[in-house]
């Protein structure tokens, strides 16, 4: 974040790309063998961290349900936690998440949960220590809204859902 200084108690020191930077988030165990989310490749590859299940629990087809990980975590004031599908549980399984992105808001204290779909054809089971899901941690703007009597002009104008003909 620009003009973001190493030493504030949100903001930790720059990472190593040029612009980033790292947080310092609370989190905690609720249960004790919950594994704290992991990059696999380090920040200048990868933008999530991988989200492990603490539960056992089968999927049926064309069923959902929410899945533990075992952790709570408090987000800061202007972050978000984005809870994302893993591409590969998706290709292979046809695994996916009912809401996603799910968020995860700054003032949430509770365990973080993962709401698991199977679009496959058959039943999956979620073990304790696999991987379930992404956390990608977004900053976000306050709003304050302007009410107008109009808006700009664009040249997409006000075309809606399909509007590029594609």
């Amino acid at each position: 974040m620009p003009g973001a200084s190493a030493g504030c108690p949100i903001l930790g020191d720059f990472a190593s790309g040029p612009d980033m930077i790292t947080l310092d988030i609370p989190i905690i165990r609720l249960n004790p063998d919950a594994r704290l989310p992991t990059s696999a490749h380090g920040p200048d590859e990868d933008a999530g961290l991988d989200l492990y299940s603490v539960e056992e629990t089968t999927i049926a087809p064309g069923t959902w349900t929410g899945v533990g990980t075992g952790l709570a975590i408090a987000i800061p004031p202007g972050y978000e936690g984005q809870v994302r599908p893993r591409s590969g549980l998706a290709r292979k399984f046809g695994v996916t998440l009912v809401n996603s992105p799910g968020t995860i808001d700054p003032g949430y204290r509770g365990e973080v949960r993962v709401l698991m779909i199977n679009h496959g054809p058959e039943p999956y089971t979620v073990r304790p220590g696999d991987r379930i899901a992404q956390l990608v941690i977004g900053a976000y703007a306050a709003v304050n809204w302007q009410v107008e009597e109009g808006l700009a002009d664009s040249s997409r104008g006000d075309g809606g859902f399909g509007s590029t003909g594609s």
